[in-house]
């Protein structure tokens, strides 16, 4: 029996015989294909129904990360995400040492408006004080991805932007002891070392990776040095539950490149303007998961984790055209600005899921509770030295030294109501209650500061699905969401932005009305039509100061809209003509258009307020377009694939130029991309890719602070080969 598409349908069989379970209908195809008989789901969402979650009736995507789909070993964001229209990428290194995503207006700063998760549980920063997710698994360790758009706010949280949670790989129960392992080496000095165990033995399964990736950066100055840890252990102890613990860990060392004014982008995109400047994070998450089915029809899950680490960084921090040379009055550079922020964090959930006979049909019912508790101590604007290493003692004691507690309780529930066979209906609610204090002193204890919030506020959704075939199904949804300003808007980073000592928390909704299925296995759809509020928007305006001087001044902007289309569709072109072929063409098309737009606000201008009423919202590219052609054999997956980006602005009074850099259009740009991967003999394979293969002289970003300011200038043309075994 031939080894056929190994790589690509092992993840694919795992979620058919999921789906198949979890739904009424279930959706998948049988193809013969030279003896072997190969059932690939057509599933592009998530089932109705999965673990002690609900996903009827809302917009949600299932992805599975391939070699030779994407280029894994450098965590390749718009590749790995290529088939989820609308999301908008900020590609601030080639290396994926971080994520940074954002959907419908979103903020893709570190994915900061995003609830991101690790097998169920929050691997973001500081949820309510500076939600940033600095951790990010290599995605050679992810099985799947699973993906909920503004609907996720009533059972994960209250996020405009979503829930993405990352499903790693878990124990093969096949064999006692089995190993996997994958190098891969590349331009500019790239390695990836990619090392993982895995087994069961009685009750008793395990998992574990270990992850390193080195490199110069496509710029000078931009080398970084990146390790990550897992480890999953599980215990059985009967049929009906398991004990899990697993730990994570991530750090990385980054040099900084700098900025770029549009002279200094124009004239050569590839230079750098700082060597001193180093970004340091260290994420640590340990966590405890309880599973127990009490009944095929209830489900208990308690997941409890910590989080902590650190955040750090060391900066000559000025506008990109002021050079980082020698002071001649020091006789030495300059000093640097040191930051560092510490995370303690504790978080537990319980999930219960039960499902009951109501009338003639099973309905399903699952409620939770969260209780989340966080230390921050932030230490900013500190005096380091003069030299040119990471270094991140003082000569100076910080400027700002604040000591940030969160306290957070949540509960929820959401039931779907099956009506028909065909039609349900999924209302629920979330109710959450936030207590946040803040203390400390800014200005080296000029004078101290104290902030104090206690705030609660019900969320609440409907959503609704009808099964027009097995093959297809209508979907709606709206659903409330919340934002409250956090710890990084009260005090400005360093002195080149300015925070409004006002700001509100932001409240909205989103909604969804889409269409989504398969014809047999030739065609996938997904069309969705949504609507986004958001109220009191926090963003950036361009001011200037009595000194003409052009700075950002972060503050809420006014309401916002967007509102528009995604669409997802891909063919199998060689299957359409025969259906046993042992080949495939296959073509897709994800495509999203966002008409994000200010509905409310004004500037001062002068003695005037101008109205920002109409202007786009800032970082929110009209136009996202990403389309690819994969060939797929007994051996063989390789795509090539076109990404489209359009323009977009960097603050919202959509200023067109700024010669620091820091604010002004981004335009629109176009990249290709390929993706190859060779098994063989069973155990091996052989990857390959090429990204920005038309060497493309693009941007995906402006920024005022770290690790600007100014134009931060996307990857040319790199490439890599790898070879890995699977034992």
């Amino acid at each position: 029996m031939h080894n056929l598409y190994k790589l690509a349908v092992t993840p694919l069989l795992v979620f058919t015989i999921q789906a198949a379970s979890a739904q009424k209908h279930p959706v998948k195809d049988t193809v013969k294909l030279d003896s072997v008989l190969i059932r690939e789901s057509r599933i592009k969402y998530l089932p109705n129904v999965s673990g002690t979650n609900i996903f009827a009736g809302k917009r949600t995507f299932s992805i599975f990360p391939t070699d030779g789909k994407a280029n894994l070993a450098t965590n390749n964001a718009r590749m790995i995400f290529a088939q989820v229209p609308g999301v908008n990428i900020w590609e601030m290194d080639g290396a994926g040492l971080q994520l940074n995503i954002g959907t419908r207006g979103t903020d893709t700063h570190r994915s900061i408006e995003t609830n991101i998760r690790q097998n169920g549980y929050n691997t973001n920063s500081d949820m309510f004080g500076y939600p940033e997710d600095h951790y990010t698994p290599p995605m050679q360790a992810v099985s799947e991805i699973q993906i909920v758009r503004g609907s996720a706010a009533l059972q994960f949280g209250s996020q405009f932007g979503g829930m993405v949670n990352f499903k790693l790989k878990e124990p093969d129960s096949t064999k006692k002891f089995g190993i996997e392992s994958e190098q891969t080496a590349g331009s500019n000095k790239f390695f990836n070392s990619y090392n993982a165990i895995s087994g069961t033995s009685g009750k008793v399964s395990y998992y574990a990776y270990y992850s390193s990736r080195t490199g110069d950066g496509w710029r000078p100055d931009a080398a970084f040095n990146y390790q990550a840890f897992y480890a999953h252990i599980k215990y059985q102890f009967n049929p009906k539950g398991s004990l899990a613990f697993e730990f994570s860990r991530m750090n990385y060392r980054q040099q900084i490149a700098g900025g770029l004014t549009d002279a200094q982008f124009d004239a050569n995109n590839r230079q750098s303007t700082r060597f001193r400047n180093f970004f340091n994070p260290e994420i640590n998450i340990p966590a405890l998961l309880f599973n127990y089915n009490f009944s095929p029809n209830t489900k208990l899950e308690v997941t409890s984790h910590l989080l902590w680490g650190q955040r750090n960084s060391v900066q000559f921090i000025a506008n990109p055209n002021v050079a980082d040379t020698i002071n001649t009055n020091l006789k030495s550079y300059n000093p640097r600005q040191v930051d560092r922020d510490y995370y303690k964090g504790f978080t537990t959930e319980a999930r219960l899921l039960h499902s009951y006979q109501l009338g003639a049909l099973k309905s399903t019912f699952t409620a939770g509770v969260r209780y989340f508790t966080q230390t921050t101590t932030r230490d900013q604007k500190g005096t380091g030295t003069t030299g040119t290493d990471f270094d991140l003692s003082l000569v100076k004691p910080y400027g700002i030294d604040l000591h940030l507690h969160t306290d957070n309780y949540a509960v929820f529930a959401e039931n779907v109501f099956n009506i028909t066979a065909k039609f349900s209906v999924t209302p629920g609610f979330r109710y959450e209650t936030i207590k946040t204090d803040m203390s400390g002193v800014i200005l080296n204890a000029t004078f101290p500061v104290h902030y104090q919030s206690d705030k609660k506020f019900p969320l609440f959704g409907t959503g609704l699905q009808y099964q027009l075939t097995k093959a297809s199904q209508l979907y709606g949804n709206i659903s409330q969401a919340y934002r409250p300003y956090i710890y990084a808007n009260v005090t400005p980073a360093d002195q080149l932005g300015v925070i409004d000592p006002n700001l509100k928390d932001s409240k909205g909704y989103s909604a969804d009305l889409g269409y989504r299925g398969h014809v047999s296995y030739i065609f996938n759809y997904d069309l969705d039509f949504y609507y986004a509020y958001y109220g009191n928007r926090v963003g950036n305006l361009t001011e200037t100061n009595a000194s003409n001087q052009t700075y950002l001044y972060t503050t809420n902007i006014g309401n916002a809209v967007a509102k528009g289309i995604e669409a997802y569709g891909e063919v199998s072109l060689l299957r359409s003509f025969n259906h046993s072929s042992p080949s495939d063409l296959r073509l897709f098309n994800s495509f999203s258009y966002d008409h994000a737009r200010y509905t409310s606000g004004s500037i001062a201008q002068g003695t005037k307020n101008v109205s920002l009423a109409g202007n786009y919202a800032e970082g929110t590219p009209q136009w996202i377009d990403r389309a690819g052609l994969t060939y797929l054999n007994k051996h063989v997956i390789t795509t090539l694939q076109y990404s489209y980006v359009g323009k977009s602005f960097s603050d919202a009074n959509n200023t067109a130029f700024n010669p620091t850099g820091a604010s002004g259009v981004v335009p629109a740009y176009h990249i290709f991309d390929a993706s190859f991967n060779y098994s063989f003999l069973s155990h091996y394979h052989i990857t390959a890719s090429m990204n920005n293969i038309l060497n493309a002289k693009y941007f995906t970003r402006r920024i005022n602070m770290y690790p600007g300011p100014g134009i931060l200038p996307a990857d040319g043309r790199t490439f890599n080969i790898g070879f890995g075994v699977k034992l």
